[in-house]
C-alpha cells in the first residue's frame, strides 16, 4: 500500500481513511487486519469488536 492511498481528497479538504495509533501519535497509521488495527512502530493493539452471532433456538 501506498501513502497516497491514506489519504482522500475531497474538494478542498483532505480525509484520513485510517486511523492514527495513540501511543505514536499523528503520522503514524495503524494497519487493518480481519480481528484487529495493529501499530507496525510501537506493537499497540486495538481488537475489533465482534458481530453477535444470531440466536438459534
Amino acid at each position: 500500500m501506498q501513502k497516497r492511498e491514506l489519504y482522500q481528497v475531497e474538494g478542498t479538504k483532505l480525509s484520513r481513511s485510517r486511523k492514527f495509533c495513540p501511543k505514536c501519535g499523528p503520522g503514524v497509521f495503524l494497519s487493518e487486519h480481519e480481528n484487529r488495527f495493529s501499530c507496525g512502530k510501537c506493537g499497540y493493539t486495538d481488537f475489533k469488536k465482534r458481530a453477535s452471532a444470531p440466536k438459534t433456538e
